[in-house]
Order: structure tokens, then sequence, then C-alpha cells
């Protein structure tokens, strides 16, 4: 009952200002317009050469159009950090996910990296991992701490902080734990302490061992 709670008031939280104009490209979501931030596109041939030097992966192309569910992650659109491609956050279905919302210039985010680093290793094929980039001026300088900090997935951008600023958080990290059905089932505030902590959550709420 607990879990339902703070799942209702996750999404509710997360859904509060999400208005805007969709770009001219952006896609749509059965039953309304994606909204698209006002983030530059982190995707300059620079960016995208470094993204690519540095290892990390291309952001997933989701279902185009997903439904979107009760409890789920809303209908955003956000650039892939150092790539051309979009992803609209309810499209993000088949798989348990773990999104971390970071960013490069914060301490706690920069202590938990090698816990989610061993987490997301241990956890391929069973757990999608994927990061969101939060009110960062510096897409150059988030590659190279993703690439410091040896992750290997890949990572979305708001540069404007709309999930922040939504969800009424005091500060980042926080990390959504998102069901295959694409619902928020907890939120985690802070920075984990332990890989072991991501994996004794992971297993309690999504039952993903």
């Amino acid at each position: 009952m607990r879990a339902a709670a703070a799942a209702a008031a996750s999404l509710l939280l997360l859904l509060a200002g999400c208005g805007g104009v969709p770009g001219p490209n952006a896609p749509r979501a059965q039953g309304g317009a994606v909204v698209r931030t006002a983030s530059s596109d982190p995707n300059t041939p620079q960016l995208i050469a470094q993204r690519e030097r540095a290892g990390l992966p291309d952001c997933p192309v989701p279902a185009a159009a997903a439904e979107p569910v009760s409890y789920g992650l809303p209908p955003v659109s956000l650039p892939c950090l150092g790539s051309d491609r979009w992803v609209t956050l309810s499209d993000l279905r088949g798989r348990p996910m773990v999104i971390n919302l970071w960013a490069q210039w914060c301490d706690p985010c920069r202590q938990e990296a090698p816990y989610l680093r061993r987490f997301a290793d241990e956890a391929a094929g069973k757990v999608d991992v994927m990061g969101i980039d939060i009110t960062d001026p510096l897409p150059d300088k988030a590659i190279e701490f993703a690439a410091a900090s040896g992750w290997r997935y890949p990572h979305l951008v708001d540069r404007e902080g709309l999930l922040s600023r939504s969800m009424q958080v005091p500060g980042i990290p926080v990390t959504l734990l998102v069901n295959a059905e694409g619902r928020i089932v907890y939120r985690h505030t802070g920075p984990f302490t332990s890989a072991q902590q991501v994996r004794d959550l992971v297993s309690e709420q999504l039952g993903v061992v």
C-alpha cells in the first residue's frame, strides 16, 4: 500500500508543470502531444564524436506513440547526450528500468557513480539503466564525467531541469525504478552508498534478482 501511494505521489509530482509547445520534429504519443523541453540539442558533430570515443551507447529507439500508463513516465521528449536522437519517456517499455537523474557538477552524483556502474554491468540483460543529465550547461563535461565513471549506458539531457522542478525534489541525485509496463514503482532520493543497496532496492521493488 505504501509503495502504491509513493508511486502515485511520484507520478503527480512528475506530471506537474509539464507544459510547453512541442518542437516541429517532436514525436507524438497517443492521447496528446509530447512535450519537448527548451534544452539546446546536445548533438553537435563534436559531441557525437566525443560520445562515440568515450564508448557511451546511443539512446534506444523505443516503439513510437506508446499509450501512456497510469503512474507511468510522463510523455516528455528529451534529447540524447551526444546524439541526434530524442526519446519520449512514456515510450520506454518492455524491461524494468533504473533511471538516474544526475549532473557532472553534483558531488553526491560523483560519489554514487561507481555503484551505478557496478549494478549496470551486473544487471545487463535483466534491467535497463539510463541516466538523465539535469540542469547541466556543459554537455562535453557531462560526457567526460560519464566516461570517467565507467558508465556504459545511455543518457538523456534535461538542461532546463523540467523533470527536476516538476518532481519538486530539493536536489539530485534521484533514481526512479520503473517496471516493464513503464510504471514508476519507487523513487529513491539521494545518493546510493553501495552497489548492494541498488541491488536490494531493485529486487524488492522490481522483483529482479
